[in-house]
């Protein structure tokens, strides 16, 4: 029995299994289209190539896609989103930190700023009993008022990564660094490279739903042709050991 029969499954198999991971990164980026400062992510395959032949495609990472979200005004004070490079920082029940594009902050029962999760903001600084009003401005810094009077609470940082692309899911809209993607570098928003900070304002998904529903129906026509291609080679090795039985 000729050897490239084998072959050819092998290839349908690997484009198959491709094509799932593929479809389920797809499929995720379209369940987060409305999710505050979701990034989308897309696979990266490499050729499986054996003696200088090809011997399908296989998984190899899966990349961040960081263009920026469009902004939209929501008049909490303490909605923020960057505008530009950058993440904000919140701290993990242990202890780690993990790196968000969420800025739906808010203050818990202990007068701590944290996410939507109820992670702490990472931040100097601290929000007195007594503030009537909080703002924060493009620089970061936090200023809160008792009646008339203004009073600076404490600054926000945000963090930038040599290679942002390599962050780490974590799950909740978080991420984790890794060490491809570099130690998060802290520093002061709307400096050097570092965005700015918009208040009152929320970072939108940046996920292209015409482009996720296209990209859909290409993996949806590859994986129909690789499993026929699959099925078919099957009957013909089937086909040649019964006529090699007989």
């Amino acid at each position: 029995m000729s050897s490239s029969l084998f072959h050819i499954l092998n290839i349908s198999q690997s484009a198959m299994l491709s094509g799932l991971q593929d479809l389920d990164i797809t499929s995720n980026n379209l369940a987060n289209v409305n999710t505050v400062g979701f990034k989308a992510s897309r696979g990266n395959f490499q050729e499986l190539l054996e003696q200088r032949q090809l011997e399908g495609v296989r998984s190899s990472s899966t990349q961040l896609l960081l263009n920026q979200g469009s902004l939209r005004y929501t008049q909490n004070p303490l909605d923020l989103a960057i505008q530009g490079e950058g993440f904000f920082g919140v701290t993990l029940a242990d202890g780690r930190t993990a790196y968000t594009r969420d800025g739906q902050f808010h203050l818990d029962g202990n007068r701590q700023i944290v996410s939507a999760g109820g992670q702490r903001l990472v931040w100097q600084g601290q929000i007195p009993a007594t503030a009537e009003e909080v703002a924060v401005d493009p620089n970061g810094v936090v200023s809160t008022r008792q009646g008339a009077t203004w009073t600076r609470a404490g600054t926000i940082q945000t963090y930038r990564f040599a290679n942002p692309t390599a962050l780490q899911g974590y799950g909740e809209n978080l991420w984790l660094s890794t060490p491809v993607s570099g130690q998060a570098q802290a520093g002061a928003p709307n400096a050097g490279n570092y965005g700015l900070i918009r208040s009152q304002s929320v970072e939108a998904s940046n996920v292209n739903i015409a482009n996720e529903m296209t990209h859909m129906m290409s993996l949806q026509r590859a994986f129909q042709i690789s499993t026929r291609a699959f099925q078919q080679t099957d009957q013909m090795i089937s086909l040649a050991i019964s006529l090699r039985r007989g």
